[in-house]
């Protein structure tokens, strides 16, 4: 242990001496007391005057101002009053009510990431009516759908971002899966629930068939051919549920995907995303009347539109050609399902790294925010902010920089703990907007049915 230096030492009595027949001697001189002792003698600089003995000056009081700040859901003018409706009933447990979404977006979403924890948080409010629409091969081999479990051989698959000038046949989920001659699929699914489904396939001349099992048993078998090229549909059930599916298919095939969904009531929420998707997608790759007939078929109350991520690499497209290609999306969605709720979800924060090496946001986010905000206000559309449900500008470097890491090294990918974050914020607004709605609705209300 160190000794405390004589000098220093000798120099506080005296002070201390000094201080203490200050009164007697300067009758004016007023007694300090224990705080302004504590600040000489733990000086510290950052936080103590530079004349300790001098009686500081309260600073005056600046009135607090108000700062407006928008809602991270704008639901305004009955954007979303049609999912409302049909989430209300699906609360009040009407018979076989199902609350359908459908969740367009990019590589967060392709693996299942926000979108995931959204999916199970309204499921356990609303109820659980199924997994919804899965791909039925890996596009890349990241993709996922929690719950579910896919191998596959066989398929030549072609997504949508591949941007190559094909038939723009897609389905629903932007992936093709085509075959000349045999290719199979298995899928696994956690929850052995799902009793009805629904193959997704193209119908075409010299179309081939696919046979479908479960347990070693033959559940359905379907002829894909036409007499022209459309979109295929095929609904069959297991009774009591299947834990796993088995497609083979005969001849030329060619499937978009397959949903699985209990009876209900519940929720129901599509995860349909595309690794380096693009509003561009659904305006030039999609060919229009092929999507429309898909979107019809599955028939969601609400349609997400959450793209931007990859957008921020093209600040020129931003300026000159953004704006335009966000409202032919939407022009698309109404004209194919008129009644429905469309929301446009902005894009998560982006980071990059400038010449020092910090992380900060690319510019490119804040404006595409904005052209989101403003499209949507236009059209009719909900808007909720990701963005600034995350905190804002600079959010990747405090996710990144933080314990624990919310987001991935490329400063674009949230982390498991990161959508979740997401995915409370976005269920919270969803449900204040029900409340909202509740609120407004005009006429008598039934109360809600308990299952007691």
């Amino acid at each position: 242990m160190r000794q405390f230096p004589l000098p220093a030492a000798s120099t506080i009595v005296l002070l201390g001496g000094l201080l203490a027949t200050a009164p007697r001697a300067i009758p004016r001189f007023q007694p300090l007391g224990f705080s302004i002792w504590k600040e000489v003698t733990e000086f510290t600089p950052e936080r103590t005057p530079l004349s300790p003995l001098i009686a500081r000056v309260p600073e005056p009081v600046v009135p607090h101002r108000q700062v407006s700040i928008e809602p991270l859901l704008d639901d305004s003018h009955g954007a979303l009053d049609h999912f409302y409706q049909s989430l209300d009933r699906t609360e009040r447990r009407e018979a076989g009510v199902i609350t359908r979404i459908v969740h367009y977006g990019d590589s967060p979403t392709t693996a299942d990431l926000i979108t995931g924890d959204v999916r199970a948080m309204l499921q356990q409010r609303f109820g659980d009516a199924g997994h919804g629409f899965l791909l039925v091969a890996k596009p890349w081999a990241w993709y996922q759908h929690r719950g579910v479990s896919l191998s596959d051989s066989g398929w030549e698959i072609l997504p949508a971002t591949r941007f190559e000038a094909r038939d723009g046949f897609f389905g629903l989920g932007g992936v093709s899966f085509t075959t000349a001659e045999s290719a199979r699929t298995r899928v696994v699914l956690d929850d052995p629930g799902q009793s009805i489904f629904d193959l997704y396939f193209l119908r075409q001349p010299n179309g081939g068939r696919i046979a479908i099992s479960t347990a070693g048993q033959d559940v359905a078998t379907i002829e894909t051919a036409g007499e022209r090229t459309e979109a295929g549909f095929a609904t069959f059930t297991v009774a009591g549920g299947a834990h796993e599916l088995e497609l083979r298919t005969e001849g030329p095939v060619r499937v978009f995907g397959l949903t699985a969904e209990k009876p209900g009531p519940g929720v129901v929420y599509d995860s349909l995303g595309l690794n380096g998707a693009s509003i561009s997608v659904l305006t030039r790759m999609f060919q229009q009347q092929h999507w429309a007939a898909e979107l019809r078929h599955r028939n969601p109350d609400l349609v997400i539109v959450n793209y931007g991520t990859n957008e921020a690499d093209f600040a020129a497209f931003i300026d000159r050609g953004y704006e335009a290609e966000l409202h032919e999306a939407i022009r698309r969605i109404r004209a194919a399902l008129p009644e429905a709720s469309i929301l446009i979800m902005s894009p998560m924060d982006r980071g990059q790294r400038n010449g020092l090496g910090e992380i900060e946001t690319m510019e490119t986010i804040p404006r595409i925010v904005e052209v989101q905000k403003r499209v949507a206000r236009d059209t009719g559309c909900a808007f909720f902010d990701t963005f600034a449900a995350m905190g804002g500008p600079g959010t990747m470097a405090r996710w990144y920089n933080g314990q624990p890491r919310l987001v991935s090294a490329d400063l674009i990918h949230p982390v498991p703990a990161g959508g979740r974050r997401i995915a409370t914020i976005f269920v919270r607004e969803i449900e204040a907007g029900l409340a909202r709605y509740r609120l407004s609705a005009v006429g008598p209300r039934t109360p809600l049915k308990t299952d007691n």
